[in-house]
C-alpha cells in the first residue's frame, strides 16, 4: 500500500470502512479500555468506582458545605439537598466525553507510528476507536448518575429514553474534531499541549457549574456559542427535569455536526499522505 496515495473522502467510503473494520474497532476499543486499568488490582471496576467517588464528592461539598441549589427546576426538584450535585454531574458527563476525545486526538497518529509506516492499516478508524473508549466511560458515568437520581428522588423520568438522541450530535461533532486534531497533531506538536488548556476553558464557559440564567446578559452570547451548551441543557432536560428534548434544535445540531464530521474526515484523508514523511 502506497502511504502517499490519495484516500477516498466520501461519506459512503467512510461507512464502508467502518463496516469493514467493525471487528477491529471493537477489539481495539476493548483493548484501550482494559489497558487503561492494566496492572491495577480492581481493574475495570475502577471505571465504575471513579464516577461514584466524584459524585460523592460533589454531593458532599455542594449540598453540605456550600448548601447550593439549582434554579430553574420544576415541581420542587431544585429543593432537594443533593439536586445540585446531580445536575452538575450531568454537565460533567457531557464535557468529559467531549474533552476526553479531543485531548487524546492529537496523539493518535504519533503514538501509532507503526500503523503509518509498516502496516496496511485503516488510520481513519483510530479516532473512532478513541471515541468508542470514551463512550464506554461516559455510559458508566451515566449509569451512576441514573442510580444516584433514583436513590435521591425515588423515581426516574421516562424521558431518559431520549438520552441517546441527545448525545448523538455530540458524538458526531466530537468525531469530526478528532479527525482534524489527529492530523494536526502530526504536523504541529504544540496542538497536543494546547488542547488540554482549551478543553479546560471550555468547561468554565459551559453551563456545567451554573445555569445559563446566572450568566450576565451581555456574556450569554459567548456561552450560547459554546458547542457543549445546547447538549448539556438538553441532557438535563431529559435526565433531570423530565422534559422532552428540543427536537428542532437537535435536528439542526445533528445536521451541523455531520458537516463538521465530514469536513474533519476530508481533512484527515487529504493530509494523511504526509504522515509517513513527517513521522
Amino acid at each position: 500500500m502506497n502511504p502517499h496515495a490519495s484516500q477516498p473522502t466520501s461519506p459512503i467510503a467512510l461507512l464502508r470502512s467502518v463496516i469493514r473494520n467493525r471487528q477491529l474497532i471493537a477489539q481495539m476499543a476493548r483493548r484501550e479500555v482494559v489497558g487503561r486499568y492494566k496492572g491495577s488490582v480492581m481493574g475495570l471496576l475502577w471505571s465504575f468506582l471513579n464516577p461514584i467517588f466524584m459524585l460523592a464528592v460533589y454531593t458532599f461539598f455542594f449540598s453540605v458545605v456550600f448548601k447550593a441549589r439549582w434554579s430553574g427546576g420544576v415541581d420542587g426538584v431544585e429543593e432537594s439537598k443533593t439536586q445540585f450535585a446531580v445536575v452538575l454531574f450531568a454537565g460533567m458527563i457531557v464535557h468529559g466525553l467531549f474533552a476526553e476525545v479531543l485531548n487524546r486526538a492529537p496523539d493518535l497518529i504519533t503514538n501509532n507510528v507503526n500503523y503509518v509506516k509498516r502496516v496496511v492499516f485503516p488510520l481513519e478508524i483510530l479516532p473512532i476507536v478513541s471515541l468508542s473508549a470514551a463512550l464506554f466511560h461516559s455510559l458508566v458515568s451515566l449509569s451512576v448518575l441514573l442510580i444516584a437520581f433514583v436513590t435521591f428522588n425515588h423515581y426516574l423520568h421516562w424521558t431518559v429514553i431520549f438520552a441517546p438522541l441527545v448525545f448523538l450530535p455530540l458524538i458526531i461533532i466530537s468525531l469530526g474534531f478528532a479527525w482534524m486534531l489527529a492530523s494536526l497533531g502530526v504536523f504541529l506538536r504544540d496542538v497536543g499541549q494546547t488542547i488540554g488548556i482549551f478543553t479546560t476553558i471550555l468547561m468554565y464557559i459551559s453551563p456545567v457549574f451554573f445555569p445559563i440564567s446566572a450568566m450576565p446578559e451581555q456574556y450569554r452570547p459567548i456561552i450560547m456559542a459554546n458547542p457543549l451548551t445546547f447538549i448539556i441543557e438538553q441532557a438535563r432536560e431529559v435526565l433531570i427535569w423530565g422534559h422532552l428534548p428540543d427536537w428542532t434544535g437537535i435536528g439542526i445540531y445533528t445536521a451541523a455536526a455531520s458537516v463538521v464530521a465530514w469536513v474533519g474526515f476530508i481533512w484527515f484523508q487529504k493530509t494523511r499522505k504526509g504522515f509517513a514523511d513527517v513521522l
